[in-house]
């Protein structure tokens, strides 16, 4: 007889952990998760001006406390430069007080990319004076100067306010720059203008005197916004957090299409259309209702997921667009139809017919960079040709405007001599950088030199091309130079080379791009370059596409069907 075996006990349902806190203020509540929380809860940033012009500038460096060093400098556009001491193997090793100098970068707005000659002159004259003639235009449409010290922040704000410039909210956790059209207003095939709407958000929200200064001052991580009529879809709006892209509504005429929660950096996300018209005269009031999401339920506990695309990720675009409507505007949107893609080139290199008879001239400097003196110069031949206006670009081109038929040619022939020309090489045209090792305290390599020398190789190398191909260089994994949606992204990295020496090289990126079909660039697993080997490597690259590809297939194609062994 056997004994019945006793039944084992039923497994208990283990108790459901309860999800942390992810420092959303609607959700869990305004106490802060951790040091920067902590910190703009105390003082958000907008303060420390005050406190630079009264003490640190009068006591100089060493009176500056740590926790206004960083992070509370960011929100007047300050951080503190790199040591020029160290190099991308104490990236990640040391701290940031370690890493930094006693000198700033200094981060001056220019929203829609807009500036006066007087403005560009400005500049020119600050950078000469006190940041040893450095001066770089960003893929932000903003300007950066280097090596500026504590103690000359008075004058460069005063002679920055007399010409209607400033740097509060040049960065920090609050809406950024705002991209533009570079030739809003002015083109002959614009949709709508979005330079109003703009200008009310400035007013409105983010100047220093604004009625709702304050509103904004403290998101939970930087927050970029873009506003282009442009039917070159000209500001990248697909990886922005928020922005509005000129179209036309068969029933309500021109306005702009709705799209949120783009970013690159660590964990890129195109953004997402909500599938929404807006009217011009809306635009300011729907971009605060999508900030003040982001204020509200933006994940503050982790830095690393604190921007709005992780939110929109989670939340999906229709109930995104659900909570804007009824908890933030009070009312639906109208609906409305998606922007036209656009297959040609999304600078403004050149000549080009503005809508009044006039024209626009587009100049590409190399990765950006022109000289305080050079920009004292390109003011003065502004005023030679009647220019009063010029304008940035997020591929970091000037362009003048208002040129008449008879200057364009001796404007051309002065802007050559300076070394702006309208008609780069493909490879000058297309190639974008970050700032790099040389100031910036999260790089491991060099940049923005290495671009200028890379772009000169392949001119002496290959010459010019008959298709266009982007290359960004950047310093880190951060993306600051959109290294994902580069047709040749080159992301820094120490690697080994033959001899096993530890070195300068990049991770590869191919077959990024924008637009139609929209997507990041194709990795190669393993594949890393040397910085010496940089030059061989495009060139191989670039003569195996003109090998190998079809009749009008753009780089971008033929990355997505070549062997690669071909793309080694």
């Amino acid at each position: 007889m056997t004994t019945p075996t006793k039944a084992a006990p039923a497994a208990r349902p283990r108790p459901k952990r309860t999800p942390k806190p992810q420092g959303q203020w609607l959700v869990d509540g305004r106490e802060p998760l951790n040091e920067d929380e902590r910190l703009k809860a105390a003082d958000p940033g907008i303060a420390v001006k005050r406190r630079v012009l009264d003490i640190y500038s009068r006591e100089g460096f060493a009176s500056i406390p740590a926790e206004d060093l960083a992070p509370r400098f960011k929100w007047i556009g300050l951080y503190t430069q790199r040591r020029q001491d160290l190099g991308g193997e104490h990236t990640g090793t040391m701290t940031n007080a370690e890493l930094q100098d006693r000198y700033f970068m200094l981060r001056i707005r220019l929203d829609g990319g807009q500036a006066t000659v007087a403005g560009i002159r400005a500049i020119g004259e600050i950078s000469r004076d006190f940041a040893r003639g450095t001066a770089d235009f960003t893929d932000r449409q903003n300007v950066q100067l280097h090596w500026i010290r504590i103690e000359d922040m008075p004058e460069i704000w005063r002679r920055l306010e007399a010409v209607g410039l400033d740097t509060h909210f040049g960065c920090g956790d609050v809406p950024r720059v705002i991209l533009g059209s570079p030739v809003a207003g002015v083109a002959a095939d614009e949709i709508v203008d979005g330079t109003p709407a703009i200008e009310r958000i400035r007013a409105e929200y983010l100047d220093p005197d604004a009625p709702g200064a304050g509103e904004f001052a403290n998101l939970p991580r930087k927050f970029k916004s873009a506003v282009s009529g442009s039917p070159r879809l000209d500001v990248t709006h697909e990886v922005q957090d928020v922005a509005f892209v000129g179209v036309e509504h068969p029933e309500h005429g021109p306005g702009f299409d709705l799209w949120v929660g783009g970013g690159l950096s660590t964990n890129p996300m195109l953004a997402r259309r909500l599938g929404a018209w807006v009217p011009l005269e809306e635009v300011p009031e729907v971009w605060a209702g999508v900030c003040r999401i982001f204020r509200d339920y933006g994940y503050r506990r982790l830095r690393n997921r604190a921007r709005l695309k992780f939110l929109v990720a989670e939340w999906g675009a229709e109930r995104f667009r659900r909570v804007l409507e009824e908890d933030y505007l009070g009312r639906p949107l109208v609906d409305g139809p998606a922007p036209r893609p656009q297959s040609g080139d999304r600078d403004h290199v050149g000549v080009h017919s503005q809508r009044d008879g006039r024209n626009y001239v587009g100049v590409k400097p190399a990765v950006g960079r022109v000289g305080g003196a050079d920009l004292v110069r390109l003011a003065d031949i502004a005023d030679a040709h009647g220019v009063t206006r010029i304008r940035t670009t997020v591929m970091k081109e000037l362009i003048l405007l208002d040129v008449a038929d008879a200057e364009v040619g001796p404007l051309l022939a002065d802007l050559d001599e300076l070394g702006l020309t309208a008609r780069p090489s493909a490879f000058r045209r297309g190639v974008i950088s970050c700032t790099g090792l040389e100031f910036c305290k999260l790089a491991l390599v060099t940049t923005r030199t290495r671009a200028i020398e890379l772009v000169a190789d392949l001119e002496r190398r290959l010459g010019d091309l008959d298709s266009p191909i982007t290359i960004a260089l950047n310093g880190c994994p951060n993306s600051c130079a959109r290294t994902q949606i580069a047709d040749i992204g080159l992301k820094g990295q120490i690697v080994t080379d033959a001899a096993g020496n530890r070195v300068e090289g990049f991770q590869v990126h191919l077959g990024g791009g924008l637009g139609e079909d929209a997507g990041f660039g194709r990795k190669l697993r393993g594949h890393k370059v040397t910085s010496a080997e940089l030059g061989d490597y495009v060139e191989r690259l670039v003569r195996a596409y003109r090998a190998g590809r079809g009749p009008g297939e753009t780089f971008r194609d033929w990355v997505a069907r070549a062997p690669e062994e071909e793309l080694r």
